[in-house]
């Protein structure tokens, strides 16, 4: 059986964590390799394949392994790895889903369009639009509970953060930086520019699933006017709003 040597490098972290390092670049490439390993380990616990794991935490180009180390030696961990990373289940299928969330682009919700518009060399609409009609993927979360880091922002539109962040960020910004977009889930500090705001909460503490996305998923956004956006918000205030409602989502495999 042949085994991807050269696909990650493992490095402990611990005495229960295993870091599978597959470079050392935010990069698709990697992200995608990452997700995929990802799914191999939760398929095999799944079958019972593989014992003393714990949990797999994704990151832009490493996961982290969480094991027992009462049940798992670490030299046969890396080994059991090698084994699930073979040519032969190579092409493990991804339970990943696809989603498409509102988004109020400009005015009071989108405070940086304008100076993105500016330093783009492009129209506020032109922003906008490049920015709806691209496919994201989650790369991985981390920052803020449910704050997930968005991929593939076109190039056109790659900004370093601002020179001054903010204090205070509003929850529900739609913002960018570099090659990345990210939805604030939570009031916080931060450095991006913030084109819109999506008033559908990505992280619920009282939803069966707190986090709505997963490393993997991909995300478009869909404008929506000022008034829909209220009427959204309006919904939440009256305890009326159901997330998977105002949510379009489709699974996929890959």
């Amino acid at each position: 059986m042949q085994h991807k040597e050269d696909s990650w490098i493992p490095h402990f972290a611990g005495d229960r964590c295993l870091v599978l390092e597959f470079g050392k670049t935010i990069d698709r490439h990697l992200v995608d390799q990452v997700v995929a390993m990802n799914a191999r380990i939760s398929a095999a616990l799944l079958e019972d394949k593989l014992d003393g794991v714990l949990e797999c935490v994704p990151t832009f180009r490493s996961l982290a392994v969480i094991y027992d180390p009462l049940r798992s030696h670490p030299q046969s961990l890396i080994e059991e790895l090698r084994q699930l990373d073979a040519d032969e289940v190579q092409h493990t299928a991804n339970n990943t889903s696809r989603f498409t969330i509102p988004v109020h682009y400009g005015d009071e919700s989108g405070p940086d369009l304008a100076e993105v518009a500016t330093l783009t060399g492009l129209a506020e609409q032109h922003v906008i639009d490049l920015h709806e009609q691209t496919e994201f993927s989650v790369y991985m979360l981390g920052f803020l509970p449910g704050f997930a880091f968005l991929g593939d922002t076109p190039k056109a539109l790659h900004l370093p953060r601002r020179t001054e962040p903010r204090v205070r960020v509003p929850a529900g910004s739609v913002a960018i930086a570099m090659q990345l977009t990210g939805v604030y889930p939570w009031d916080s500090p931060g450095g991006w520019h913030i084109l819109g705001k999506c008033p559908i909460p990505l992280f619920d503490a009282q939803h069966d699933q707190p986090v709505l996305f997963k490393a993997g998923d991909t995300v478009k956004f869909k404008s929506i006017s000022l008034e829909e956006f209220n009427d959204i918000t309006e919904q939440k205030t009256r305890g009326h709003f159901d997330r998977n409602t105002l949510v379009s989502e489709t699974e996929c495999g890959s």
